[in-house]
Formats: structure tokens, sequence, C-alpha cells
């Protein structure tokens, strides 16, 4: 029989109306509290992590092909669409999936404003499954097999810059020789939150762009290549110089963003800084708890080293005591923070301004293996800190603390 334990669960039992009952409430509480508070933190991390990383890579591929330039336009020198990399991309273990555009600047012109844009062209091989969670209305862009779509997505900003809905016509003037014009018709709206793509970006049909360049149909503006790895996206911009011709430019995609990159790659630095102080928190409050209840079982100690009891078991009994405090409060933070990552993921109460955080929710990311990462290393650290209260059972004197009252 484990007689530590047995004396353990004997003093837990009798805790519930007692001083030492309320203090070890406390230090459940103290626990649950933290470990709900890093789950949480790391959902809400995963979250926009995710979502702006997903928003990004819909708008230009995790590498960007282009013809080699020095110019700062925001139309493309044309490269072939016939190429090794267009042919034979599956043939490649690290490509997931490439597809071509070409960008147009122009005016697009409503019944009494005008707004200079930016018009992405895509073909049929648009890969819309990582777009269409931008879409806000309607539906994207059908491609014709026989002509050009006269069909366009804004973005919502443009929509109400313009005054423009679901349905409606404008105009877009493109500034050449001659000067070109399309009546084009808003099929779908999209919204991201992000201003460069927001406020600027217009997408239409490839073949329309190819019509106002002069270009045939085998000539496009570059290719937005996708990878199956993303933690490998330095080795496949190198591969993938190797594959496209010597003239062709390979961009990656935190280098085309590198602000909002460096920005994201601060969040995780910060919450791991306030989660250590909010661990250190959690582990200051159970050394507390802990002498107290020490303390008040003085006379205990005294009685249980007289009958011969070691230290090495006395501080067991309270050890398994302070192991259980940890137990029950990892379950109330597991209720508390999946609970609050459930809710807010299926109902998402908590608002934000999309302007500054370019979403309009707290988003939400389930990682199962963060979360019992983070249990098993709380239980762990918290139960190496309960060595150091305990020492102090070894100072205890039988005969003083018999008198202790």
């Amino acid at each position: 029989m484990n007689v530590a334990y047995f004396i353990s669960k004997r003093i837990r039992s009798r805790k519930t109306d007692s001083f030492s009952g309320v203090i070890y409430n406390i230090g459940i509480a103290s626990v649950g509290v933290s470990l709900a508070v890093m789950i949480i933190s790391f959902q809400i991390l995963g979250g926009f992590n995710e979502k702006i990383f997903n928003k990004i890579i819909s708008f230009g591929g995790h590498l960007q092909v282009t013809k080699f330039t020095l110019s700062s336009s925001y139309e493309e020198d044309p490269i072939s669409k016939d190429t090794r990399l267009s042919r034979d991309y599956k043939d490649f273990d690290f490509i997931d999936h490439v597809q071509p555009f070409a960008h147009k600047a122009g005016l697009i012109k409503a019944e009494e404003e005008v707004l200079g844009v930016l018009l992405k062209g895509v073909d049929a091989t648009y890969d819309f499954d990582r777009f269409k969670s931008n879409m806000v209305e309607g539906r994207f862009i059908q491609h014709s097999d026989t002509s050009e779509t006269r069909e366009i997505v804004i973005s919502r900003r443009i929509a109400n810059k313009l005054e423009l809905a679901l349905g409606d016509e404008a105009i877009m003037y493109f500034v050449q020789q001659p000067v070109r014009v399309r009546r084009l018709s808003i099929c779908g709206i999209y919204e991201t939150g992000m201003e460069d793509f927001d406020e600027r970006i217009v997408i239409g049909d490839l073949r329309m762009v190819q019509r106002l360049n002069n270009w045939s149909d085998s000539l496009i503006g570059g290719f937005e290549v996708y990878v199956r790895n993303f933690q490998d996206l330095e080795m496949a911009q190198e591969k993938l110089y190797n594959i496209v011709d010597f003239d062709h430019f390979v961009d990656k995609i935190d280098d085309r963003y590198a602000e909002i990159f460096d920005w994201l790659s601060l969040l995780p630095r910060n919450v791991v800084i306030f989660l250590t102080i909010t661990l250190f928190v959690a582990c200051f409050n159970i050394i507390s708890i802990l002498l107290i209840l020490i303390m008040e079982r003085t006379q205990m100690i005294g009685i249980l080293k007289a009958l011969g009891a070691s230290n090495l078991i006395i501080r067991k009994i309270f050890r398994y005591n302070g192991m259980m405090l940890i137990a029950k409060g990892l379950v109330i933070g597991n209720l508390i923070g999946i609970g609050f990552g459930a809710m807010q993921y299926h109902f998402k109460f908590i608002k934000l301004d999309a302007v500054n955080y370019y979403m309009d929710y707290v988003p939400i990311k389930w990682n199962w293996e963060t979360i019992f990462l983070l249990n098993f290393g709380t239980f762990l650290i918290v139960s190496i800190v309960l060595f150091i209260p305990t020492y102090i059972i070894t100072r205890i004197n039988p005969i003083n603390s018999i008198r202790f009252d």
C-alpha cells in the first residue's frame, strides 16, 4: 500500500470547508486559468497566421515566375506559356500547382466615380479553391472555351468607392495607343481586409489582357507556383531556377510581402514572452499555496516524523497533493480553453477592425498537438516546481512542530 498517497488522499477529502480548502481551490483555478490562456493564445496566433498567409498566397502563389526586368511597371514583359514548367510541373514532386497570369493597369468608371486599378487576368486553370474563402458575394468568373469573358470580380472596398453592386456593369479604360475600352459585368465581390489587394486588384479573364496587350494566346505575364510544403520554399526556389529559362526571375512570396511576413514573425515571440510570464505566475502561486498547506499541517508533519516517517515519505504526501491540484487545474483549463475556441470558431462573437487586423473576427486554428504539448509542458514544469516548497519539510523539527500552534 502506498502510505504517502493514502495520507494525501485523506488530507484532500477534509479540505472542503477549511481555509486550506479555499487555498487549494485557488491553486486549481490558477493552473486552470494559466493553461486556458495559453491554449487560447496559441489558437488565436495560429488562426492569425493561417488566415493572413492564405489571403496572401491566394493572390500570388508561393513562388512567382516572370520575365527578368529592371522595370517597376505594374505590367509584365511577356513570357511563353508553353514552357517546361507549365508542361511538366507534375513531374516535380515539390510543385503542387502552376497557373498563368497577366496584369494590366487601367481606370474603372462607374456612373460618377473613376478609380485606378490593376486588372489581373487568370484562365480556367486558376485554383479557385484557394481563393474562395475571400469571396463575400456572387461567384468567380466563368471562362468560355471560344471567347474572352467580360466578367470581373472586384473587392468590396472598390465596390463601395464606386457605388457598384453585384450584377452592375462598369467601364474600364486602358491608357495605350489607341485607348481601349471594355464594358465589364461584376459577377463577384471579394474581401481580404488587406489594403494591397482590396484597393487595386480586379480579377478578370487572361484572354482579355492578352488582347489588350496585343499578345498571342501563347504569351502571358508569368506563372504562379504553389509548392507542396511551404517550409521548403527556399529549396523550391533554387530548384525552380534550374527549370525555368535563364531570363526568368523567381520571386518568393515572403520577399514580395516582406513587411507582412516580418510582422507575422514577431507575433510568436510576443506570445511566448506573454505565456512565459503567465506560467511563471502559476508556478509562483503553486509554491505559495503549497507552503501554506505545509504550514497548516506542521503538527501532522511533526507527528509523522516522531512515528518514524522519513522526509521522503512526507514530501511525497505534499507532492501528491500538488500533482492532484495540477491535474484538476489542467482539466478546468482545457474545458475553458477548448470551449472558448469552439464557441469563437463556430459563432465568431469577438469581432475585429478589418482595417487594422486584415479580418473582421478573431480566427481560431485547431492544433491538437500544440494543445497536448501545452498540457504536458505545464504539468511537467509545475510538477518540478513542487520540489521547492516541499524541501522545507526537511528543516522541520518534530518536537517544535508538535508544539506548533
